[in-house]
């Protein structure tokens, strides 16, 4: 992958946005290899993305970033230059389904996935073995049905140990704390076995086989404290008719979810994802 900084920008939309941030980096050498513009009529906010070529910059990244900012405040935006060399920190959640995760593992294996995956977080032992094949530490943590306090701050602890850039529910199959929800606001992606906002909460394909619907779907969605009402990142459906079984939507289904976590989680780390509100802009 080209090294390259990524300019991500949002900010009240008003002319010359593209003009200023444009003539800045051409003044200090920038050399685009690619951009991304979009403006949301609705709600008059603005939307950019650009990708520098990090060797082509006359300064480096912080000065940069000093050089940049009485521009930013000019025009109120949130800003950030993101340096792609510098990988991301992945931690996973997962429970005892292990389709998502292995997916994940498969492409952070091969290269697919630029990030570095300092762990996985269980609340139960049958995965050890495959993440620890990887070369990466598995941390179990039981949760007591009858007190999961302890179990979720153990949790929220070691994503902080593992200093993690970013936590990915891999199909875990537990609410997650406001705390916990709060301090990785935006940094939180959740794989949601359904097509929300269809069947939010647990058993969807269930829900969905008694409904008989004619298509089924993920979602992936960053965490927020409403259950599965987060920004959603990447949606993906498949076919299904009256003659597949309950067992057959999920073995349909979880073919969807995978190639959607991954497709998220990928957008994610490219810095893609621009949320504003509850919704997001993506750029492909």
């Amino acid at each position: 992958m080209d090294h390259t900084y990524r300019l991500v920008i949002s900010c009240p939309d008003r002319v010359g946005i593209v003009a200023r941030v444009s003539q800045f980096v051409a003044e200090h050498g920038g050399w685009l290899t690619e951009a991304n513009y979009h403006a949301d009529a609705e709600s008059n906010w603005f939307f950019m993305r650009n990708e520098i070529r990090a060797e082509s910059l006359k300064v480096s990244a912080q000065a940069c970033r000093e050089a940049f900012a009485p521009l930013a405040a000019e025009y109120g935006m949130h800003w950030a230059l993101v340096d792609s060399a510098v990988k991301r920190k992945v931690v996973i959640l997962a429970s005892h389904a292990s389709h998502c995760l292995a997916d994940i593992l498969h492409r952070w294996h091969s290269g697919e996935l630029d990030c570095d995956i300092p762990c996985v977080i269980s609340n139960h032992e049958n995965l050890r073995s495959m993440v620890e094949w990887h070369g990466i530490p598995f941390e179990f943590v039981a949760i007591d049905p009858e007190n999961k306090a302890p179990a979720h701050a153990e949790i929220m602890a070691l994503a902080q140990r593992y200093e993690a850039d970013c936590v990915v529910l891999a199909r875990y199959m537990q609410i997650i704390q406001p705390e916990f929800c709060q301090a990785y606001a935006g940094r939180m992606i959740n794989i949601h076995h359904s097509f929300l906002p269809s069947f939010i909460g647990a058993n969807p394909y269930q829900k969905a086989f008694d409904r008989g619907v004619k298509l089924i779907g993920a979602t992936c969605h960053y965490v927020t404290e409403r259950l599965d009402e987060g920004p959603i990142i990447e949606q993906d459906v498949i076919r299904v008719s009256h003659r597949h079984s309950k067992d057959d939507l999920v073995r349909l289904g979880k073919d969807v979810e995978k190639s959607v976590l991954a497709r998220a989680l990928r957008n994610h780390l490219e810095d893609r994802v621009l949320v504003h509100g509850n919704k997001t802009v993506v750029f492909d």
